[in-house]
């Protein structure tokens, strides 16, 4: 059984695009997607109906759930004052141009999803199993507190928009990257692909896109021109 798990994909569909068609290429069983379908970039809507119209698997997010029921903040952590303004102009932004029909998709998803292939149980989230928007970082207390708690084989969350796999013992912690707003260094969309035989075996894909239509789509909104600047760069 090889899964595809897709993350953060924050309104990018030029990187949404390319990475779906990455996963039909590569024949995969099964796409899952843990999260955040809208935010930062321009392209809401056209998100969520290639979603819909694949049928993906799909957990709530934090954007997802501030978008669905029109919130007042988006969930994300910003210490920075400059940056929690961009994150209130990107969350109003996606709030003004997502349908009423895709908002009622948002607010309708689960927020935790469980599903057992070939003897092994793996639970999908966005930001763990405590927290819609809690960071599991790779390496991080929060993440070893909340493994040490953890009972199924596989937790698979986004959030961080790094994409990892770390064994706790007997138990593995998978992070999906981020499809639309990379934050490795690099532009590329990422992804990865659990693959469940006795034992799981995560890969983790990078796939190229046209990002500079995403960025350029940024400059011509009324979005923060920083927004862009990450999609070029991969760097937040």
């Amino acid at each position: 059984m090889k899964i595809a798990v897709i993350a953060d994909v924050h309104s990018n569909i030029y990187a949404l695009d390319a990475v779906v068609n990455d996963i039909k290429e590569k024949n995969l069983d099964l796409t899952v997607c843990v999260g955040d379908l809208v935010g930062y970039a321009t392209f809401p809507n056209e998100v969520i109906n290639l979603i819909r119209r694949e049928n993906i698997l799909t957990v709530m997010g934090n954007y997802d759930d501030a978008v669905g029921n029109m919130r007042i903040i988006c969930g994300c952590d910003y210490p920075d004052a400059k940056d929690a303004e961009n994150a209130a102009r990107s969350l109003q932004y996606s709030i003004e141009n997502t349908s009423e029909e895709n908002k009622e998709f948002l607010a309708n998803l689960p927020k935790e999803m469980t599903l057992t292939f070939e003897g092994k149980t793996i639970t999908f989230v966005h930001g763990s199993p405590r927290k819609l928007n809690e960071y599991l970082k790779e390496d991080s207390k929060e993440a070893k507190e909340v493994m040490e708690e953890f009972t199924e084989d596989i937790l698979v969350c986004g959030h961080t928009h790094k994409p990892y796999y770390k064994m706790y013992e007997d138990k593995m912690l998978v992070n999906s990257g981020s499809v639309g707003k990379s934050k490795t260094g690099s532009p590329d969309a990422n992804y990865v692909i659990i693959d469940i035989k006795e034992d799981a075996k995560v890969d983790i894909v990078e796939v190229s896109y046209d990002f500079e239509k995403t960025a350029k789509a940024i400059e011509e909104s009324v979005l923060p021109n920083e927004f862009a600047e990450i999609i070029r760069t991969g760097r937040a």
